[in-house]
């Protein structure tokens, strides 16, 4: 079977850092696939190498069978990087033409993809007007459409929502979907959970270089048990003594401490029942509690387990 992406033992280290560190994964044609991770996870490191931009150190990369950075696979792939590959002083029309041109489009193709495009991200009535002066969003619909003008069956992008406005965002977002249901392999990173649970097939999880986790949204979330996230917000004097009145509650368990602000995370086998019961021992122990939230398992659930809650450079 020919995967649309696979990687193999794939390294790559800068001086003593280890980028990606011998990462193994595979993406089936007509998959949408995220790859999510915390800032510096190796992200777009590994999206440099799928793309032939960064010779690996180890191990193999293959796009629709062929090596990484061929001609072959370069015709195959159509690349959406996190900075914006764009001529401010060219027109929008002007610079689709011109990465058209590097496709090796011509003519009458080369003006109609052009047009198409700029229709499908909006674009069309500032189809004359300099990229530089257009917002951040913008820049990132038309830095998309100039990925799209040879039609790859392979579309990768790297963080393409990060800075722009919710409109934008959303704009962005619906098109990835489109492109995948029209039939193109979609190649995405993010470190938005948000993003990763809506869009995808399968999320794999990236951190210090290594994929820690890899599986559907349900597989995913199976990490953490499906159980319930309780947040109890604490009056100042209950703090010290929630931990413990709530130690023996049946299918009720602590997280930790509570933290500076008087939150306590618990974790429960079904919120709905826990909450009574949290309510009778509080009374009975003296515990006052100001504010209490319940949420049902999810992506940031398993993103927060497996990748810790320290914010890291």
């Amino acid at each position: 079977m020919t995967h649309a992406v696979e990687v193999v033992g794939l390294s790559k280290r800068f001086g003593d850092t280890i980028a990606v560190d011998g990462v193994d994964l595979a993406v089936a044609e007509g998959e949408l696939f995220s790859l999510l991770g915390p800032n510096g996870a190796g992200k777009t490191t590994l999206m440099g190498m799928l793309a032939g931009l960064l010779e690996p150190d180890g191990g193999r990369a293959l796009i629709g069978g062929q090596r990484a950075g061929s001609s072959a696979a370069r015709a195959l792939l159509g690349v959406v990087p996190q900075e914006v590959a764009l001529y401010p002083d060219l027109s929008a029309h002007e610079n689709l033409a011109f990465w058209g041109r590097m496709y090796g489009l011509r003519g009458d193709d080369l003006r109609r993809r052009c047009d198409t495009l700029l229709q499908v991200v909006g674009l069309e009535g500032r189809r004359r007007d300099r990229v530089g002066t257009f917002s951040g969003g913008m820049k990132r619909r038309l830095n998309i459409a100039a990925a799209l003008l040879h039609r790859p069956s392979v579309v990768m992008l790297d963080e393409p929502t990060v800075g722009i406005d919710p409109q934008s965002r959303r704009a962005i977002l619906d098109y990835v979907l489109r492109l995948n249901r029209e039939g193109a392999t979609v190649f995405y990173t993010t470190h938005y959970m948000e993003e990763a649970q809506e869009l995808s097939d399968r999320i794999a999880i990236l951190d210090r270089g290594r994929i820690i986790a890899l599986g559907t949204h349900d597989e995913l979330v199976r990490i953490v048990g499906e159980r319930d996230v309780i947040d109890l917000i604490l009056g100042d004097a209950s703090a010290g003594d929630a931990v413990a009145a709530f130690r023996d509650l049946p299918g009720i368990d602590s997280d930790g401490s509570p933290d500076q602000n008087g939150r306590l995370r618990l974790l429960a086998d079904d919120g709905e029942t826990a909450l009574p019961l949290l309510f009778q021992r509080a009374a009975e122990a003296g515990v006052s509690i100001r504010s209490v939230a319940v949420t049902e398992p999810n992506l940031e659930s398993v993103f927060l387990q497996l990748t810790g809650r320290a914010l890291r450079d």
